[in-house]
């Protein structure tokens, strides 16, 4: 209920409560298991939550935890949900929320950035995000050019620099997702399960996948509803995923939110309970970890294309670009900033900017 911040607040909270305040496991054990998570998909808090729950209480206590984590989430962003699409769009709420989805923008940037700043290591992982963002930005389906760039950063790692190991990022360009189609329950719990299922590292991702899946692909939601989701995922306390509560019950109400939440959510139970017993390996696995750190260079760079989406189709006068402008100027001078403050602070500015009469 408390957890604001992000995945790196959300795994210093439970550093706190497990290691400092409970004595639950040793820090070089927590070390170990933050080092796991990065190695699966899945976003990385929740699944440290499930691992603290495992090793305290075994199967059991992974489900009690990572419900325990998930659930306060999800419940918030369902009633924030039924009442932006109840009021959302009266007159007296649009210019409060005209702001934040300006200042979404400057927020993904600043963690785009921030997560850059740990996933690039090397030239090499510089490379191949600058390949996937020219990939990305050219239109080729974004799951592909994701396991493309692990693929890719592995072969340089073993091979020293194989110009040939470019292959799986050039031949994407009919791989998209097909357009527009029927929803139904079944394809949605499906298209959030796959997102479950492929998702590395920060839940901030989703959004990457989101847009590829439900904007481009399908059609099911405009990028406008893209940034009214992202905007409650960052103003809710929990795991960002819980922006796929959100998404769900603007597609089809109650059934839409039960089930896309429960897609995204369920693959990162069952990967806990199938690698457990292989920590170990894969703690120390240079293979994994290459794959890995390719696969986060890109999912990274997908978000900047996603940003890039965004901005263009939200930047088009003096007002959104002076909000987009403030934004950045405070993620820029207070990256500490909270982010539930910085949120209200763009709905302020967006306001009353909307009074003016020009």
């Amino acid at each position: 209920m408390v957890a604001f911040g992000g995945p790196a607040a959300h795994i210093a909270i439970m550093q706190h409560e497990v290691i400092e305040k409970r004595k639950w496991m040793s820090d070089q054990h927590y070390l170990d298991l933050i080092g796991i998570t990065s190695l699966v998909p899945g976003p990385n808090s929740t699944e440290m939550v499930m691992h603290c729950g495992k090793e305290r209480g075994g199967s059991v206590g992974l489900f009690v935890a990572g419900l325990s984590f998930i659930l306060p989430a999800v419940a918030i962003t369902l009633v924030m949900a039924v009442l932006y699409q109840s009021y959302g769009d009266l007159p007296q709420v649009a210019p409060w929320i005209y702001g934040i989805k300006v200042g979404v923008i400057a927020l993904i940037l600043s963690a785009v950035y921030k997560l850059a700043k740990k996933a690039v290591k090397n030239w090499l992982l510089g490379l191949v995000a600058c390949l996937a963002v020219v990939a990305g930005l050219f239109g080729l389906n974004e799951i592909l050019i994701i396991l493309s760039a692990g693929i890719l950063n592995l072969g340089m790692k073993q091979f020293k620099f194989m110009p040939s190991f470019i292959f799986p990022l050039t031949i994407l360009g009919d791989a998209t997702v097909s357009s527009s189609g029927t929803m139904t329950n079944l394809k949605l719990f499906l298209i959030f399960l796959k997102m479950g299922s492929v998702l590395f590292g920060s839940g901030y991702l989703l959004f990457a996948y989101m847009d590829t899946e439900l904007v481009q692909g399908l059609g099911w939601i405009t990028r406008d509803q893209l940034a009214e989701a992202i905007a409650i995922g960052n103003i809710t306390p929990g795991p960002v995923l819980s922006t796929a509560t959100y998404v769900g019950y603007e597609l089809n109400g109650f059934p839409g939110a039960a089930l896309a939440t429960i897609g995204i959510f369920l693959p990162s139970f069952i990967i806990i309970m199938i690698i457990s017993p292989f920590i170990p390996k894969l703690r120390n696995s240079k293979t994994a970890r290459s794959l890995i750190n390719g696969i986060n260079v890109g999912a990274l760079a997908m978000m900047l294309v996603v940003t890039y989406k965004l901005g263009f189709e939200m930047l088009i006068d003096w007002k959104s670009i002076t909000i987009f402008g403030l934004a950045t100027l405070t993620m820029l001078l207070f990256p500490k900033v909270n982010i539930f403050l910085f949120v209200t602070g763009c709905s302020i500015v967006g306001f009353l900017l909307q009074l003016t009469p020009f």
